[in-house]
């Protein structure tokens, strides 16, 4: 049945008014990053840290760096609008790590994604680690067993230090974070070790921080599709402000050498799959896509940030809000 004009005009008006609205939101979240790297570059390592904007408390999605990272953040202002703990023990850095950081959310066991967290747990405080069962187990048997570190957690070879008290999240399951105004839902992704997709919940605002992963397509497993499908049903009712997805490799790669990470055509692709099930296509159109984990390449004229942000731009027929993610960085979401 053909629609009349006034119907058509209505209609128009609503959408309208529903793009004006999402363009007005105010942040939900604020996301600092203190890593972007998947290697080699010590120093600079996958590490985020996010908090609702109402809340002055972060939590970690990931820790390949911290010390290193918060100092970088610093240099480029990122904390100015933190209301700071006050604490003369302690520099700024200190009050940062100490008490600004709630909670360690691990996607999983790699050095690349953990090593910030070992190295700074000395002078860290109490909190817990969450993380899916796998990934707890490769900490404690991996490094916090008094050989490769000194066992910090609650857990694994006695004497237990019992500064990280360790949670294990259940796949699909919403637990609060401790400390934060913030909720997680966690999923698993394909990856060499297992890793995480943990879905985080503001409210009615969404943010979604993505491990390591490989492409359905190559892994033949297909997890990407059990998150794709859930948050499509989840943005019914709610906002998704972001995403931070890895890209390690460029297109020139081959499949057989992804190992478990993605390349501008398969995150293009799996983001086209998300796209295809959301009913309301802004969803995805009007979030920012963050980009992670690019390889660092020590080779002479090389330069894979380059080569991979062109070759996402090229194949950005959905024209997605793509970012790549530089430590430092700070966004409001």
């Amino acid at each position: 049945m053909m629609k009349s004009p006034k119907w058509i005009a209505i209609c128009l008006t609503l959408l309208a008014f529903s793009a004006k609205a999402t363009a007005d939101l105010k942040p939900a979240f604020e996301l600092i990053t203190l890593g972007d790297s998947g290697g080699i570059q010590d120093g600079n390592l996958s590490a985020f840290l996010l908090r609702a904007s109402s809340n002055p408390h972060y939590i970690a999605l990931d820790t390949g760096t911290l010390v290193n990272g918060i100092n970088v953040a610093l240099q480029y202002k990122a904390f100015d609008n933190l209301p700071l703990h006050k604490d003369p023990a302690w520099q700024t850095n200190g009050i940062i790590l100490r008490h600004h950081i709630k909670a360690y959310l691990i996607s999983h066991g790699h050095l690349d994604h953990v090593a910030g967290m070992l190295i700074s747990s000395p002078q860290d405080s109490k909190k817990p680690i969450y993380a899916l069962p796998s990934v707890n187990q490769t900490l404690v048997d991996t490094y916090f067993n008094w050989q490769a570190w000194a066992n910090f957690t609650d857990r694994g070879k006695a004497p237990r230090l019992n500064q990280y008290s360790l949670i294990d999240l259940k796949p699909q399951q919403t637990i609060e974070i401790q400390g934060t105004d913030l909720k997680v839902t966690p999923f698993s992704l394909s990856h060499p070790l297992e890793s995480t997709v943990f879905i985080i919940e503001n409210k009615q605002d969404v943010f979604v921080y993505f491990g390591d992963t490989g492409p359905d397509a190559v892994e033949k497993q297909g997890k990407l599709a059990k998150v794709w499908r859930y948050l499509s049903q989840q943005l019914t009712s709610k906002t998704l402000r972001a995403m931070v997805l890895e890209v390690s490799f460029d297109n020139d790669r081959p499949d057989n050498l992804l190992f478990g990470h993605l390349t501008p055509k398969w995150l293009l692709q799996e983001l086209a799959v998300f796209h295809g099930m959301l009913d309301d296509k802004s969803q995805l159109e009007q979030s920012k896509i963050i980009i992670s984990h690019i390889k660092y390449s020590l080779k002479a004229e090389e330069d894979p940030r380059a080569k991979v942000l062109q070759q996402l731009q090229q194949g950005n027929h959905l024209n997605l809000q793509i970012i790549l993610a530089k430590q430092g960085q700070r966004l409001a979401l």
